[in-house]
Formats: structure tokens, C-alpha cells, sequence
């Protein structure tokens, strides 16, 4: 594991090995690579903001972002960023870590695909977003130093990134279509099954028992 790269530098204290270990284990090459290349980007976006902000909470929410998509992890009725989220403050309370810093991590991990309200929350909640947004759809891409970019990209990666991304999503949750109801995640459940029927708000509010 690099010691540093793009100028940040990378974690290593028991939290952050033994959390390695176990996205290493349960997500493959796609998900650590891509896991890395979102801390580092969120990261260095909070450095050059001038923004305060634990690295080593910023990565552990980095880690566990995706891990609610893997077997191991994914529940049957719950989205999968909830998944992530309740795997990481399981994790975080066996290390007794303090409870605000579980309930950061828990948001970062929960939220990190809701766009509109990550980034207004606190400083590793809103890098998260902003890291996953970069490296997903290219958010901010053409803001963001080519080099730092070449950088990460050496040491994380993509490798086809944009074609297995969306199958890992799919596979991540396709046996509970229903949880991508009112988040982006059911683009991908339409992608795979252009057939399938997804709840509409405004049919649930016209169709409310209430009599007006």
C-alpha cells in the first residue's frame, strides 16, 4: 500500500488497515481502486479549499462507500448506501470510536449518492460526494489539476472503470429494484430491465387513502 500519493497522505493506523482489509476482501479490484481514487480526490478538493476535516474518518466513509454492493454486505430490503453505512458504524463501534464520529462516517457513507444535500453537510460528507461525483460522471474534472489526476490515476487504476461500474451497481441491487425508488439508482434498474415498472410519486399521492 502507498504511503502517499498526490500529496496526501494515505492513512495507516488499525482502523484504516484493518477497513482496507476488509474492502479488499469483499470488493475486489474495481471497488478498491475506485474507493482510493475518491478519498484522494475528496481529500485533496478539501485541501485546496482550505477545508477542516479528518483524513483518516474521510477515508474510512471512502472505504465502506460501496461495500453495501458486495454479497457480504447487502441487505434484502434496505438501499444500498444504508448498507454501507450501517456495515461502517458496526465497524467503528468495535473500535469503541466516538459516536459523533460514527454518525459522520454513517452520513458520508448514506448520502454520498444523494445529490443536492451532501454537499451542504459537514466537510467529510460533502468531500465524499464530491470525490464519488469526480471519479464517477467527471464532476469538477476540468477544475482539478491534470497532474494530481495522472497521479491517482497511476497508482489507482481505472481499468475500463465506466464499462464494469454499471453492471457492479446492477448486481449490487438488483434483487431489491424497489429501494432505487426516488434516487439515480434506478437508471441503472431501467438500463438493465427497460421493462421495469418503478413507483411514481405523483401516482402514490393520487392514489392515497385520503378521500380529497
Amino acid at each position: 500500500m502507498l504511503n502517499e500519493v498526490a500529496g496526501i497522505k494515505i492513512p495507516d493506523t488499525i482502523l484504516a488497515r484493518n477497513a482496507q482489509d476488509i474492502l479488499r476482501e469483499h470488493g475486489g479490484d474495481l471497488l478498491w481502486n475506485h474507493s482510493n481514487r475518491a478519498f484522494l480526490f475528496g481529500a485533496i478538493t478539501g485541501k485546496r479549499a482550505n477545508k477542516k476535516f479528518d483524513l483518516e474518518l474521510l477515508y474510512i466513509s471512502a472505504l465502506f462507500h460501496d461495500l453495501g454492493l458486495t454479497k457480504e454486505y447487502s441487505s434484502p430490503d434496505l438501499r444500498f448506501e444504508v448498507d454501507g453505512a450501517n456495515a461502517a458504524r458496526s465497524f467503528l463501534l468495535h473500535y469503541q470510536v466516538p459516536e459523533e464520529s460514527i454518525r459522520l462516517v454513517w452520513d458520508a457513507v448514506a448520502l454520498h449518492t444523494t445529490v443536492g444535500i451532501a454537499e451542504h453537510k459537514e466537510s467529510e460528507v460533502s468531500l465524499l460526494n464530491s470525490g464519488v461525483s469526480l471519479d464517477v460522471v467527471g464532476k469538477g474534472f476540468e477544475q482539478f489539476p491534470v497532474d494530481l489526476i495522472e497521479e491517482i490515476i497511476k497508482a489507482f487504476p481505472r481499468n475500463n472503470f465506466k464499462q464494469d461500474m454499471i453492471p457492479a451497481f446492477y448486481e449490487g441491487f438488483k434483487h431489491k429494484p424497489e429501494t432505487t425508488y426516488g434516487n439515480m439508482n434506478s437508471d441503472v434498474i431501467k438500463f438493465f430491465e427497460p421493462n421495469y415498472k418503478q413507483k411514481n410519486y405523483c401516482e402514490l399521492l393520487l392514489h392515497s387513502p385520503w378521500k380529497d
